[in-house]
């Protein structure tokens, strides 16, 4: 059965008038589904019980099921969602002082196969839908109460290898009578898929874009993600200033700092020159440790004079504060516990 969730406003008023219903019939809808968050058709009081009886044997509705919820001591929640086909995938609820942001999956398991990441020991079964994806912020809003203020596309998958999934979830959560979350609320991560970024320059979507980047040089990425022989540095340097150029808006560099990896002085010298002439700054990531991988997380005096060395030429950089670090923290890492017990 199809979700209720997977439209846009465009799309639902166009599933309508296919079933012989009036275009303000999908309008009230949507602003049911979104702006008064009822998990039932039969809660839509202002449409015709016929109409809700159509409704219900159509499409499905209500949030997803919640098979584990882990809370941290820092107030971070961990969820693992169970999918209508059997399916795991996480979200991340972090409490910031700005507001309330939620971490999000995009696809079922992933084949980027980035050699540090948990997401990747579980090889890509599918696409999530747009529905799938709006519905991990419903269920969370649903569970705590409180409105989700921000969301990141940054869990499981490579929201850019679901990209027309992505482009139909950003206009729902955006739209103001959907969730109503500024564009510049929104952030979408991918590892350098270059075509859709350019791609997405041409969007008009005014949301955030962050790079995962992680390597100072070729060598160093090419060892640690695959994507980087297909997509190579410069490649994705100059597919960054177009974005740049096309939109006008900054671009966050993640860097995850390993132990021994990427994270000397050299490294940094590096990262700088890499930066410099950008409009982008880079975040310093601590690392979340994946048994599977061997990979351990920086020493803090590394970390200190990574920083140092970036700011001593005058890159703009800032240091992810950890959220979550008592939970299974890294992307990944509760769904292929979950699915091992299996």
């Amino acid at each position: 059965m199809k979700s209720i969730y997977d439209y846009t406003q465009e799309q639902l008023i166009d599933e309508f008038l296919e079933l012989g219903e009036k275009k303000f019939r999908a309008t009230q809808v949507f602003e049911w589904l979104y702006l008064k968050n009822v998990n039932s058709f039969h809660e839509m009081n202002n449409i015709s019980q016929g109409l809700r009886q159509k409704l219900s044997a159509l499409y499905s509705i209500g949030p997803l099921q919640i098979n584990v919820k882990q809370v941290s001591k820092d107030g971070t929640i961990k969820y693992l969602f169970e999918l209508e086909d059997g399916g795991l995938i996480e979200a991340v609820l972090m409490i910031h002082d700005y507001g309330r942001s939620l971490c999000i999956t995009s696809q079922l398991g992933c084949n980027m196969a980035c050699e540090f990441c948990a997401s990747g020991l579980l090889k890509k079964q599918r696409n999530l839908t747009a529905g799938e994806m709006v519905n991990q912020v419903l269920t969370v809003m649903h569970d705590t109460g409180e409105r989700v203020s921000h969301v990141v596309v940054m869990g499981t998958g490579e929201p850019f290898d679901n990209y027309d999934n992505m482009m139909n979830f950003i206009h729902i959560i955006n739209h103001p009578k959907g969730l109503a979350i500024g564009a510049r609320h929104i952030t979408i991560s991918t590892c350098g898929l270059c075509d859709k970024i350019e791609m997405y320059a041409h969007e008009g979507i005014q949301s955030n874009l962050a790079i995962s980047l992680h390597a100072p040089n070729d060598e160093i990425r090419n060892q640690l993600m695959p994507i980087n022989k297909k997509y190579p540095m410069d490649k994705l340097r100059e597919t960054l200033a177009y974005y740049i150029q096309k939109t006008n808006r900054r671009v966050t560099l993640e860097y995850i700092l390993l132990k021994g990896v990427n994270d000397d002085i050299t490294h940094a010298r590096q990262l700088a020159h890499y930066v410099k002439g950008l409009n982008a700054y880079v975040n310093l990531i601590p690392y979340n440790a994946v048994d599977e991988h061997g990979y351990q997380q920086s020493l803090q005096k590394d970390v200190e004079a990574f920083k140092a060395e970036l700011l001593r030429f005058h890159i703009n950089v800032t240091q992810r504060k950890e959220h979550g670090r008592d939970i299974d923290g890294a992307c990944g890492q509760l769904r292929a516990k979950k699915v091992g017990e299996k």
